[in-house]
């Protein structure tokens, strides 16, 4: 799936979401940004991806509830989608941590972990935009998910255990960024 038939997608089944919709496209934009941080060659596999990581929040698509799990899912049945870049979905932004949290780890290991500079720079895209599509540092978009879920919820405690993992991954791609000329 190219770029602009990942927006078509997104755009069909998150614009009725509102601010989804406007996180979603946020993301992109960042993605677009950040994309020096990457193989010139899979550019367009970051932003595709960064179309698509929330599609499992769509209604038509969402049956565990689990949107990185069902976004993937839901892709993999595309024929014009790459087993990675359901990956990239399935696992984008430490999923597996809050599908360990849930009893779901089964679910994603279906797709393989990547780390790689497409996956944290992925990270950093959905980790500095807000849930309305603003531009957040990543302590600014932990602390706005923290006040959005109660301390005892398991987005909380994922995000939590999951906040370390992230700053790393959101640390290189802002070095990678710096060393390309493209300081963000």
């Amino acid at each position: 799936m190219d770029v602009v038939a990942a927006e078509r997608l997104a755009s069909e089944l998150l614009a009725p979401l509102g601010d989804r919709w406007a996180h979603v496209q946020a993301v992109a934009a960042r993605a677009r940004e950040a994309a020096a941080a990457v193989d010139p060659e899979e550019r367009d596999l970051l932003v595709t991806a960064a179309w698509l990581h929330d599609i499992g929040y769509a209604p038509a698509v969402g049956l565990l509830r689990f949107h990185p799990a069902d976004g993937a899912r839901f892709l993999q049945q595309r024929p014009d989608v790459s087993r990675r870049l359901c990956a990239l979905v399935a696992h984008h932004s430490c999923a597996r941590i809050e599908a360990e949290e849930r009893g779901l780890s089964d679910v994603l290991a279906s797709w393989e972990l990547e780390e790689s500079p497409v996956m944290d720079a992925l990270v950093f895209a959905d980790m500095t935009t807000g849930p309305r599509g603003q531009r957040f540092t990543f302590t600014e978009r932990v602390e706005e998910i923290f006040s959005r879920y109660g301390e005892g919820s398991v987005v909380h405690r994922s995000i939590a255990r999951a906040r370390p993992l992230l700053g790393v991954s959101i640390d290189r791609t802002l070095h990678r960024l710096a060393v390309a000329g493209q300081p963000m």
